[in-house]
């Protein structure tokens, strides 16, 4: 089994406590209307924001792919859309924060920066450069 995947329960647990953690510092400083209502705001944007990842991560591929250009950007691109979608759709005040980060233009290049040099170190040079390109 991976190492990764070793991992995945104690990384919930933590964010699990985390988010209660959080929640409930904001709980007392807005009050718990507030703070309830911000979760589920967050949570239905990143429900909203799912679907239209999703087709723009599918048009964008298939374009690409289209052209003859290595789809790797659009793919990269889709996958921190999408991962940004799915943080903000699970209820959390953390979790929807990082969502938001990878969501929004500012964060969204870091992070499809970072995710396309862990792709490239997982797979031979041949690979990365008919995915991403010279």
């Amino acid at each position: 089994m991976p190492r990764a995947m070793r991992l995945l329960p104690l990384l919930l647990l933590v964010t699990a406590a985390l988010e209660i953690m959080v929640f409930v510092l904001v709980a007392r400083a807005v009050g718990f209307g507030w703070a309830f209502l911000l979760v589920l705001l967050a949570s239905m944007a990143g429900l909203l924001l799912l679907r239209r990842e999703g087709i723009r991560a599918w048009r964008r591929f298939r374009a690409a792919a289209e052209a003859g250009r290595p789809p790797g950007g659009q793919v990269t691109d889709g996958v921190v859309g999408l991962a940004g979608a799915v943080l903000l759709a699970v209820p959390g005040l953390v979790t929807g924060a990082v969502g938001l980060a990878l969501a929004l233009p500012p964060g969204r290049p870091v992070a499809r920066h970072a995710v396309q040099r862990w792709a490239e170190r997982r797979m031979s040079a041949a690979a990365a450069g008919g995915l991403f390109g010279p």
